[in-house]
């Protein structure tokens, strides 16, 4: 009782800080409804999981379990806990070395190659973006007589994609040779758990604002990144990096600032939006530096894909069935198979969308990727724009186009800077990445 009360009070206040900044709120629905009490409800379900995990863990580590074990759950319980032993460095580089060797080949074949991976990643991420907003703020099922219901439940949609994503994974895996590491299992849980909490925050802000502004919120994570590098690891950037970043903050604040302006609803940025987006950001960057430090142990993207999506299908289901929510969803779908039809698309561009991104990156290398995904970001608000006819100003639209311009401005600059660091020879001393 002392908790629930707490929790209104927290809400309450939310609701006030929001109608006292003038934002207003885009769902007046019961306190359930609200998306902190849903996100609170989650995380302790998937503590229920996390928790009992991280106890088993210190308990084999305590007992000496990798020198003593013995019995049939002993290669289970040294493979998550402890990892395999790694082969020596010589054989993974000459693994590495074997399976990124490209083949030289003509430049019709290299053109085909990056109109296929370009073609194939605007496919699967528009689509993805398209079907994301119709399934978070379009209702289903109305008609003359009915208004229709919403899907409201967005865990549902990120256990959909991810356990596509793991059946991908798995069967590319099973098919291919894959590199031997010695990652212990339980160390993706945590890449795991922050990717589902950030999916959940990129979902539940659709209720909140408008895609245009999350996709340009998501565009200007560089801002955050570098902060935190400069307070937390105290690098130092180049002065491109600074004007750039400038760049995209003039462009966000020129597309917010005319939005606020816009009676259109769906185009106003919320008090609950901001701080979704902002945990969407925070979770994101955990992410990808926590898989940073795991490819360490000399495993292939694919492995990573694999190992992150079965916690992420674990945590998501055992909390959806605490809740009762997976019932509640499956007879959702039941009822709507055009959402049926939906979820499962989603999950399968989700899914193809990142193997596209494994082999774009393979083939042509990271700057050729971002520019792609960039330009994907530029389609995504303009289909946005179109198909659910979120209105955008001149100012609007101009700082857009600043935004976009200040990243691609970015990606020329570091890939010139990656090309001048390969000039240096070995003996002049090291470039410094930042």
């Amino acid at each position: 009782m002392g908790c629930r009360l707490c929790l209104s009070l927290v809400l309450t206040a939310l609701h006030a800080v929001a109608a006292d900044e003038g934002a207003p709120l885009v769902h007046q629905e019961p306190w359930g409804d609200f998306w902190l009490l849903p996100f609170l409800v989650n995380a302790a379900g998937y503590a229920s999981i996390l928790v009992p995990g991280f106890l088993l863990i210190q308990y084999f580590k305590r007992k000496n379990y990798l020198e003593t074990g013995r019995g049939i759950c002993f290669p289970v319980i040294k493979s998550c806990v402890f990892g395999n032993e790694a082969k020596s460095v010589h054989q993974d580089d000459s693994i590495l070395a074997a399976r990124n060797e490209t083949v030289e080949s003509s430049t019709a074949r290299q053109i085909f190659k990056l109109l296929f991976c370009a073609t194939g990643l605007q496919i699967s991420y528009l689509t993805w973006g398209v079907l994301q907003e119709r399934v978070m703020t379009r209702s289903y099922g109305a008609s003359d007589s009915e208004p229709g219901e919403k899907f409201k439940d967005s865990q549902f949609l990120v256990f959909m994609n991810r356990i596509l994503a793991c059946t991908v994974a798995g069967l590319y895996c099973a098919l291919i040779k894959q590199p031997r590491h010695g990652a212990p299992m339980y160390k993706y849980s945590f890449a795991s758990l922050s990717n589902i909490l950030s999916s959940w925050c990129q979902y539940e802000a659709l209720k909140y604002i408008s895609f245009p502004t999350q996709v340009l919120a998501k565009a200007s994570k560089v801002i955050p990144v570098m902060l935190m590098g400069k307070l937390v690891s105290r690098k130092s950037y180049e002065y491109w990096e600074y004007l750039t970043a400038a760049l995209i903050s003039v462009g966000v604040s020129m597309f917010l600032l005319s939005s606020t302006h816009n009676k259109h609803l769906s185009t106003v940025t919320t008090f609950s939006g901001v701080i979704l987006l902002g945990g969407y950001i925070a979770f994101d960057s955990f992410t990808s530096n926590w898989q940073d430090a795991l490819f360490t142990y000399k495993m292939s993207s694919v492995q990573m894909m694999f190992g992150v999506n079965v916690f992420s299908c674990l945590f998501t289901v055992g909390s959806l069935l605490e809740q009762g929510a997976l019932i509640e969803s499956v007879n959702f779908m039941a009822r709507h198979s055009e959402f049926a039809a939906h979820a499962v698309l989603l999950s399968v561009c989700s899914a193809f969308g990142q193997l596209f991104i494994f082999y774009t990156i393979s083939q042509f290398g990271a700057a050729v990727f971002t520019i792609i995904m960039t330009l994907r970001q530029a389609f995504a608000i303009l289909l946005s724009c179109l198909i659910y006819g979120h209105a955008v100003t001149v100012m609007g639209g101009l700082g857009v186009a600043v935004v976009f311009v200040a990243l691609f401005l970015r990606v020329y600059a570091r890939s010139r800077m990656k090309k001048r660091a390969k000039k240096v020879p070995a003996g002049e001393g090291a470039v410094q990445k930042v």
